[in-house]
């Protein structure tokens, strides 16, 4: 099998509700800039990265992808992915002009796609062919509900229905007010509604500072939450160390790492609990199995970003030890043939050949911004 032509695409998808925000980011669309790889068997890969939909930075991605990288793939063999993960991550273009950004997030978006083609040449969802059992039960934390943007009597209230008429065991909210004392009546407020049983996240969306998190992060104990997340900028290993050492509760970070080494460095310094690669960012499924590999020496549970909305990335969950909770944020489900089913918190075992990332025809023509 030979891969014959890269078409490139990029959609932008409505978020829920309109709008929705964190700390630092306030968006309409989520982004997926990316390839369909296609190969001389007429099988077709599906791959893309996440962005916040700014079109710009979108048409740079796939421009890498087709102008970059293309020239280093047609002709090879698509189920060759783990060495055209590292023929692309070690090429000199990549060495020399880019580890990270968006030349990581072409690089994701491809070797999203490969694993695709190989798990379809196959016959076999990816999981399977990746080691999975089919035993394997994924449970499903959910995001949609936790908007900073959101009133708290809103965010209550979708809190409440996440749990109480949805299924789900498992809730995460954004933090990160002007004034944090504002955060914490918002905290007390969820965890009341939602009652002791339930796991409730939060995320700062890397938007304290190091003085802000030694004053207020160790209030998080009195709420029982099960992580928190990026509470400063995402690439201070001193500052999350520090902050680890001085707090109860575990800190989680990765959605922006762009590669294993990053990961790394908090690792072996002490700095991180919970590992969040993102498919999108960090090189693929290809790097997040790395990544994950990382986690399981260092007992360290992974539960990635939703970058590719679940689709491939439950795939690995369901096939590596370190991982057993993914991140569900609904957004793009009807803009796939073989959309990520959740029932009563965890997701159900995806059937279908390849890696999920399949898009219906009527979604590559609705939102296709190219």
């Amino acid at each position: 099998m030979k891969i014959t032509a890269l078409t490139p695409f990029i959609l932008h998808v409505p978020v829920s509700k309109s709008l929705i925000g964190d700390s630092t980011h306030t968006i309409t669309h989520w982004g997926m800039p990316g390839v369909i790889i296609e190969t001389d068997t007429g099988l077709k890969g599906y791959g893309y990265t996440g962005t916040h939909a700014n079109l710009a930075s979108d048409r740079l991605i796939v421009s890498i992808i087709t102008d970059v990288f293309g020239p280093m793939l047609i002709g090879e063999d698509p189920r060759e992915v783990r060495h055209l993960h590292h023929k692309l991550s070690k090429s000199s273009t990549n060495i020399w002009i880019g580890r990270g950004g968006l030349l990581q997030m072409a690089i994701s978006a491809i070797d999203i796609a490969l694993w695709d083609v190989k798990a379809k040449d196959a016959e076999q969802p990816l999981w399977m062919l990746m080691g999975g059992g089919a035993s394997s039960k994924v449970a499903a934390y959910n995001t949609d509900c936790g908007w900073l943007v959101r009133t708290e009597d809103e965010l209550v209230d979708d809190c409440k229905a996440m749990i109480f008429d949805n299924g789900f065991s498992a809730i995460k909210m954004k933090i990160g007010k002007p004034d944090p004392k504002e955060d914490f009546h918002r905290i007390a407020a969820v965890r009341k509604a939602i009652g002791d049983a339930p796991k409730l996240m939060v995320d700062v969306n890397g938007k304290w500072d190091i003085a802000t998190a030694k004053q207020y992060a160790p209030r998080l104990a009195d709420y029982d939450i099960t992580w928190l997340e990026e509470p400063l900028w995402h690439e201070d290993v001193a500052g999350h160390k520090d902050l680890a050492q001085r707090i109860d509760t575990p800190i989680a970070l990765g959605e922006l790492l762009y590669d294993f080494d990053a990961f790394k460095e908090f690792v072996l310094a002490g700095a991180v609990d919970f590992l969040q690669p993102d498919a999108t960012r960090c090189g693929g499924l290809t790097a997040v199995w790395q990544i994950a590999d990382l986690g399981h020496a260092f007992h360290l549970p992974v539960t990635p970003h939703h970058g590719d909305m679940m689709q491939a990335q439950l795939h690995l969950v369901m096939a590596h030890p370190a991982c057993s909770l993914l991140e569900y944020i609904p957004w793009t489900l009807g803009c796939f043939v073989d959309p990520v089913v959740v029932e009563d918190g965890y997701y159900h075992l995806p059937t279908a050949p390849g890696a999920g990332t399949t898009f219906t025809p009527e979604t590559l023509e609705r939102f296709n911004v190219k």
